[in-house]
């Protein structure tokens, strides 16, 4: 009896790896055929124009208008990927706060320090449309994950001290509208509501991070 019992374990054991092994063959198998479009060229390049305006939230809170364009391929008729680059013109929205009157070390009080900064935001970009093909109107989610740069050797004031020239950690998810201007649906606008995220050195009487939220608009145009 113990015998057959074994028996019966070792066969269902075997029955069992083969079936996971014919699943994890049929994975791979189709591996091939989910990246030759990339090798072979197949993939279809896109473009995008961005322009949005975002009014921060919080203690420290700066405004930002941005125009930014990312370049890349669909991966399908809902999935893209790509780079992007942008510029921002932030406005500090915050009184004027005093010169920390113990500065940390790094800090240089003889910088100069303002509340208009420009920042070059360099990002990888996943869009994705939901609810159609191209030619129809269909919902979209973007997500612009990356850092922004402050241009120059200044502070920035916000809030009760400084935002250093060190790059941002830069997080802008959006989700809109996709509304084609013609036929082909190739060429559409692009209207949404868009939330960023910032994370940068700052400056008060010593040394911390300092988090920007911000919430507005943003208008593109897709190719």
């Amino acid at each position: 009896m113990k015998r057959l019992r074994l028996l019966s374990l070792v066969l269902l054991l075997v029955v069992c790896g083969g079936s996971v092994s014919a699943q994890y063959y049929q994975i791979a198998s189709q591996i091939p055929e989910l990246i030759q479009p990339a090798l072979m060229s197949g993939l279809n390049y896109k473009g995008y124009v961005d322009g949005s305006y975002v009014v921060g939230m919080g203690n420290r809170r700066a405004d930002f208008l941005e125009l930014s364009t990312s370049q890349g391929f669909c991966y399908s008729s809902w999935f893209f990927m790509g780079v992007g680059a942008g510029v921002q013109v932030m406005f500090s929205n915050v009184g004027h706060p005093e010169m920390p009157s113990a500065p940390s070390p790094g800090f240089d009080p003889d910088r100069g320090h303002r509340r208009t900064a420009c920042m070059i935001p360099l990002f990888t970009d996943f869009r994705f449309n939901i609810g159609g093909d191209r030619k129809d109107v269909t919902f979209f989610i973007d997500l612009k994950l990356g850092g922004s740069f402050l241009i120059g050797n200044d502070y920035v004031e916000i809030g009760d001290g400084y935002l250093t020239n060190s790059g941002c950690f830069y997080l802008k998810p959006s989700a809109g509208l996709r509304i084609p201007l013609n036929e082909s649906g190739k060429q559409a606008l692009n209207v949404g509501v868009s939330y960023q995220f910032l994370t940068s050195n700052y400056y008060r009487s010593y040394a911390s991070n300092c988090s920007l939220n911000a919430l507005g608009v943003t208008i593109g145009f897709d190719w």
